[in-house]
């Protein structure tokens, strides 16, 4: 049992109970109110993934964080609360970053109440992620691979430097060994696909290498042209809906399935987004999330105080921590930023918040989503 999932009598994290979706927080309050705080403790990683969304932030040294106080004074104002997440690099790249930090955070979310995800390669040694199991309630890892070949050529393609097969091998014994110890000690672990131009053929026996992990869910998100990825090949609409088609007939319909950031919307003109996404809504145990940033999350950059939308700062900064409080530069954002209107939709008949800031640009530049309505297929 993960320990996380029985913390202060919450709900387990389930299908039916996704406290990351910022629709559950619109229906709640009648409009979005900020409920979820990432903070990327990290810029280092040991990995130069060609996909990376913060790759062109990551270092080879730091500068100081600013104090932990300051920041669990912020997450303290912060009057509806629901998840924190803890980002970098790779969180875990510095033991004292694992002991100073995070795992002070993960104890304040445990003993306010709150969920709490970390986003982690899990190639490092498994004492740094033991320290975490009392508290944390979803270890979050990219896998897609269906061997040490594709692990190779994907995680260090932007490394600047020749990494040997036999180094890189190392990392993903350490990787798949982490990920089943820990989910046999109990950890809620969630491994990401990205559908892209390797992946997409290949998603039903990157599915069944995570379930051999024991991982608890497969989230699968489409990769779209930023940072690192913005020079990779770009998967057509018709071979994304495919891909999906082709893992949800080969899925194990017992293990959570959850979809993220898709471009199909049940106000589509196209008869076969709107297929797509009843099928989605139809299949057992998979689930929609709808995307947190900008809507029911903002990130912060534990160097600087700085707080963006997203963890990859494609818009700049619009608040810091210093003299500001959180729920403040979240209203801002809100009321005041051109941008956030573009994606401030929401239809109740398709539980759907609309495109988030990356899919509308790439695919609906010119499309006015509150003028839309859900359609029958």
């Amino acid at each position: 049992m993960n320990l996380g999932s029985i913390s202060q009598g919450l709900p387990v994290i389930s299908p039916e109970n996704d406290p990351w979706d910022p629709i559950r927080s619109l229906r709640e309050y009648g409009r979005h109110r900020l409920t979820s705080v990432e903070m990327t403790v990290t810029n280092l990683c040991n990995m130069r993934c060609e996909h990376c969304a913060v790759g062109d932030s990551l270092v080879l040294r730091e500068p100081e964080q600013i104090p932990l106080d300051l920041m669990l004074k912020r997450l303290d104002e912060v009057e509806h609360l629901q998840t924190i997440s803890i980002t970098g690099g790779e969180p875990s790249f510095r033991l004292k970053t694992v002991e100073e930090k995070i795992v002070p955070l993960l104890k304040y979310a445990k003993e306010r109440g709150i969920r709490s995800q970390i986003n982690s390669n899990l190639t490092l040694d498994y004492g740094r992620y033991e320290k975490l199991l009392p508290y944390l309630d979803v270890m979050h890892i990219s896998f897609n691979y269906t061997n040490v070949h594709d692990f190779h050529e994907v995680c260090f393609a932007r490394s600047g430097h020749p990494v040997s097969l036999e180094a890189a091998a190392k990392m993903y014994d350490a990787m798949i060994d982490n990920a089943c110890r820990l989910s046999q000690d109990g950890m809620f672990i969630s491994a990401e696909s990205m559908i892209n131009y390797r992946t997409h053929e290949k998603l039903p026996e990157i599915h069944r290498l995570i379930l051999d992990m024991g991982c608890k869910r497969h989230e699968v998100h489409p990769m779209y042209a930023a940072d690192f990825a913005e020079g990779l090949p770009v998967l057509s609409l018709d071979d994304m809906r495919t891909a999906i088609h082709h893992l949800l007939d080969h899925r194990d319909p017992e293990v959570w399935m959850l979809f993220g950031t898709l471009p199909f919307f049940a106000c589509s003109s196209n008869r076969e987004d709107r297929e797509i996404v009843a099928r989605l809504r139809s299949e057992q145990k998979v689930t929609v999330r709808n995307d947190p940033d900008g809507r029911n999350r903002v990130n912060v950059n534990m160097f600087t105080g700085d707080v963006f939308v997203t963890d990859f700062a494609a818009i700049p900064s619009f608040g810091n921590i210093a003299g500001q409080k959180l729920d403040e530069i979240f209203e801002r954002w809100l009321s005041e930023h051109p941008l956030s209107g573009t994606v401030n939709c929401f239809c109740d008949a398709a539980n759907c918040c609309g495109p988030n800031l990356l899919v509308a640009d790439m695919y609906y530049k010119d499309t006015d989503f509150k003028s839309r309505k859900a359609m029958t297929i």
